[in-house]
């Protein structure tokens, strides 16, 4: 009876184990799907970190009681190699070359993401000048007294200094921003729709090259302080079954609503990309989407993701609890090498992590 129960124990939970690998291999492929297409099974990355864990946790069970079944979960972590490489790369730290340039991405929330700092900017700013970046691409570079700003950029060496306003209304303000030791030659803005977000390209002279820097902040996800609540309620378990199934399922299409709405956006700025082709190009900012997405796919089908090629670990550049993801990304086209690209979890001035990478253009052939 004993050996019967311990059989039909083992075999259920060898059948839970294939249905999490097949799971987690279709989710960590499912950012091939384009989300004007479908926009919900595009929401699917974002649960491959679970189902990545609970994998583990198999492989755990399996050494434990029963270390031949132990190949189900080896056999998963093989096949869905692909995607775990991107969520969790592991990369070495390499010598940076003389003459790279540092590059530092950072969603500011305004200079006043946590208001545990009397002076955000200040908090930002100190942080900045510690880092000494060459070019400094902000996300939500927003403030009242901008002339200040620029003049406390100057005084840590950013001598260079521009902002686009995307929108200034009593309900929202955004803008993006650079600020750089070198000059900047031109400045053009990349036109697709959304009411909040946006995307602008700078041309900036360094040395004998022109180097194009896309800062963006493509469409964000539109959750209110509600819906933030209650996906937490929903992940402690505090929600009944009708109330957690109806809420999720709302915060389920507000996600695919705007996966929808960053699909265009990820094409124009990659169209502008290959508009330029010949010149090196950086792409940074705020995805507001997951490494296991379509946003991401679709820039590093065209560019390098520098988090993916020379960073290590899962690299958590939202710091909100219960939405702890990378959404932050850098890409760079292929006349340039990165190195060492990395998330800075302990600066938290912000709902963002700042994400630093250093970067050498190649020289031409």
């Amino acid at each position: 009876m004993i050996k019967r129960l311990k059989t039909f124990i083992t075999q259920l939970v060898a059948g839970a184990n294939v249905v999490t690998v097949v799971l987690m291999v279709l989710v960590g492929f499912s950012d091939r799907v384009n989300p004007t297409e479908h926009p919900l099974l595009s929401t699917f990355g974002m649960a491959f970190p679970v189902l990545l864990l609970l994998n583990m946790l198999f492989l755990f069970f399996w050494l434990l009681f029963s270390w031949r079944k132990a190949w189900i979960p080896i056999a998963g972590f093989l096949f869905a190699y692909v995607p775990i490489t991107i969520y969790l790369p592991l990369n070495l730290s390499e010598s940076v070359p003389d003459g790279a340039i540092k590059l530092l991405s950072y969603n500011v929330c305004s200079y006043g993401g946590n208001f545990k700092y009397e002076n955000g900017f200040k908090t930002v700013c100190d942080y900045i000048a510690s880092e000494a970046p060459d070019i400094v691409c902000v996300q939500e570079d927003v403030d009242t007294w901008r002339h200040y700003t620029f003049r406390e950029y100057e005084k840590i060496g950013l001598t260079y200094n521009d902002t686009v306003e995307i929108v200034n209304t009593r309900k929202s303000q955004n803008s993006i921003g650079i600020h750089t030791r070198f000059p900047i030659v031109r400045r053009d803005r990349i036109a697709y729709t959304s009411e909040v977000n946006g995307s602008a390209a700078w041309w900036l002279k360094v040395g004998d090259d022109t180097l194009i820097v896309v800062n963006n902040h493509f469409e964000s996800c539109h959750l209110n302080p509600r819906d933030r609540q209650q996906y937490r309620q929903i992940i402690r378990g505090e929600l009944s079954g009708d109330s957690a199934r109806a809420e999720s399922k709302l915060l389920l299409v507000k996600l695919a609503e705007a996966n929808a709405k960053r699909a265009p956006q990820i094409r124009a700025v990659l169209d502008y990309v290959q508009a330029h082709k010949g010149y090196p190009v950086l792409v940074c900012g705020d995805f507001n989407d997951s490494p296991i997405s379509y946003s991401r796919h679709a820039m590093a089908q065209q560019l390098t993701d520098c988090y993916v090629a020379t960073g290590r670990g899962v690299g958590l550049s939202y710091n909100q609890k219960a939405f702890s993801l990378r959404i932050d990304h850098l890409f760079c086209s292929q006349d340039v090498q990165p190195y060492n690209c990395k998330i800075n979890g302990e600066m938290d001035a912000s709902d963002h992590n700042p994400l630093v990478c250093w970067l050498k253009i190649r020289p031409k052939p």
